[in-house]
């Protein structure tokens, strides 16, 4: 989950995971919008499930995590966000 503005839209998070890599990301879809107590006023929490499909090998737990870690760097960049503790 992400913690950003009020005025970013979940369409140009999606955007922004789904463009880190279009061949291995299948599918990334909204399944939390949260504001309210624990969320700074005038902030949301966003949480995306993001599906990797790779096509020619099984992913190790490094690959993974080397995609999750470009997804979360390219969120933050275009739409200001910031991981949710």
């Amino acid at each position: 989950a992400f913690v950003v503005e009020a005025t970013v839209k979940a369409g140009d998070l999606v955007r922004a995971a789904q463009n880190v890599d279009r061949n291995l990301i299948t599918s990334v879809t909204v399944f939390d919008l949260y504001e309210g107590k624990g969320i700074e006023p005038g902030k949301k929490s966003i949480a995306i499930a993001v599906t990797l499909q790779p096509r020619d090998k099984t992913m190790t737990d490094e690959e993974i995590d080397a995609v999750a870690a470009k997804i979360v760097a390219e969120v933050s960049r275009r739409t200001g966000g910031v991981l949710r503790g």
